[in-house]
C-alpha cells in the first residue's frame, strides 16, 4: 500500500512540478500515466484513474485565484486523488512487476520525491505568501535571482536534514544574513520582507525533510 502511494505521489511531483510552468496539460496528464504505469510496474487501469483524477484537479484549480490558500488546496487536492486512487487499489504495486525490487526503489522514491516537493514546490508556495509585499519591499536585484536563491537555499536545507547535518542550516542562516546585510540596514520594509520569506522557505524545506527521513526510517 505504501508502495503504491510513493508511485502515485512521485508521477505526481514529477509531471506538476518538475515539468516547465509553460508545460500544457496534456503533456502532464500523460506523465502522470505514463510515469504511474511504470512505477506501478503495468498497472495501466491504476495509472489511468490517477491521471483522470488529476486532470479533473487541474481544471478546476484553472478557476481559481492566485492566492496561497488556492495554491495549498490544489496540491492536497491532488493529494485526496492518489489516496481515492490508492484505497480503490492498495495493492497495484505489489501486482505489478517491481515488487521484488521494493527495498531499494522505495527509499529512492521518498528521496526524489521529497526533494521535489521541498525546493520546486516550495518556490510558489513561499512566493504567494510574500506576493502582498512584494510592492511596498521594492527589492532590487536580478530577475528571477530570489526564486534561485530559494530553489538552492532549500536543497541545501533538505541535503543537510537527509544527511543528518541539520547543524549546518545554523551556518547557511549566518551566511544570508551576512549577504543581506548592506539591504536590511538601508530599509526596515525591505529587512522584514527578506526575514518573513526565509524563515518560510527554510521552514518549507525543514518540514519536508523530517517527513522525509522520518518516512524512510519507518520503511525500514
Amino acid at each position: 500500500m505504501t508502495e503504491t502511494a510513493l508511485a502515485l505521489m512521485l508521477a505526481w511531483l514529477l509531471a506538476f512540478h518538475l515539468l516547465p510552468a509553460r508545460a500544457p496539460l496534456a503533456l502532464r496528464i500523460a506523465v502522470v500515466f505514463a510515469l504511474g504505469w511504470g512505477a506501478l510496474g503495468g498497472a495501466a487501469h491504476v495509472a489511468a484513474a490517477a491521471a483522470l483524477g488529476q486532470t479533473a484537479v487541474a481544471l478546476a484549480a484553472k478557476r481559481l485565484p492566485a492566492h496561497l490558500w488556492s495554491y495549498l488546496g490544489t496540491q492536497a487536492a491532488h493529494a485526496l486523488v492518489i489516496l481515492a486512487v490508492l484505497l480503490w487499489m492498495p495493492g497495484a504495486y505489489a501486482d505489478g512487476l517491481w515488487v521484488a525490487y521494493a527495498p531499494t526503489l522505495t527509499p529512492i522514491a521518498v528521496m526524489l520525491g521529497g526533494v521535489i516537493a521541498a525546493t520546486l514546490m516550495g518556490g510558489p508556495a513561499v512566493g504567494l505568501l510574500m506576493a502582498p509585499w512584494r510592492a511596498a519591499a521594492q527589492i532590487e536585484g536580478l530577475d528571477n535571482a530570489g526564486r534561485i536563491i530559494g530553489l538552492m537555499e532549500r536543497a541545501l536545507i533538505y541535503l543537510m536534514v537527509m544527511i543528518g547535518e541539520p547543524t549546518g542550516i545554523g551556518f547557511l542562516i549566518a551566511a544570508k544574513s551576512i549577504l543581506r546585510f548592506e539591504t536590511a540596514s538601508r530599509d526596515q520594509k525591505a529587512s522584514e520582507y527578506v526575514i518573513i520569506g526565509t524563515l518560510a522557505s527554510f521552514g518549507w524545506a525543514l518540514a519536508w525533510g523530517f517527513a522525509a527521513q522520518s518516512l524512510i526510517a519507518m520503511l525500514r
